[in-house]
């Protein structure tokens, strides 16, 4: 199986295209910070793409505050750059959760139930992006 660290292959991209030219950030019209570079999910599962044809959808969620999203989970890679609010991703299964607020990137547990809960007074804002067999759901919801 193909293990993928999406972020860590742009990244190198982009310092390698510096290096190469030597550019020096501070005279260029395009600064590149890294976010986050990781071969694991958020509860420590390599990083797998689906085999075959991918398909890549994103998406741009708001969930209002106070609000908890019903129990769910991704059979493939899905990730998530907070633009605002705070959002606290609970596994239902093991109880643990994780806290992300804005600038975090989140790389979603696989095939593991969970919930996401607005925990703050404003709204949360997501970029989502999802890497799903093609045709396939990116979302399961639990019945």
């Amino acid at each position: 199986m193909r293990k993928v660290a999406v972020a860590s292959a742009l990244l190198g991209a982009s310092l390698l295209a510096n290096t190469a030219f030597g550019l020096d950030s501070s005279k260029q019209p395009v600064v590149v910070t890294p976010i986050k570079s990781t071969t694991v999910t958020s509860t420590g599962q390599p990083i797998i793409l689906p085999q075959g044809d991918v398909e890549v959808a994103a998406s741009i969620f708001e969930i209002a505050p106070g609000a908890t999203l019903p129990v769910h989970k991704h059979p493939f890679p899905r990730y998530a750059y907070v633009l605002a609010g705070t959002l606290v991703v609970t596994n239902v299964d093991t109880g643990h959760s994780d806290t992300f607020k804005a600038g975090d990137f989140i790389v979603e547990m696989v095939d593991q139930w969970h919930r996401g809960s607005n925990i703050g007074p404003d709204p949360v804002k997501l970029v989502v992006i999802d890497q799903v067999a093609k045709g396939s759901p990116a979302t399961v919801m639990k019945e």
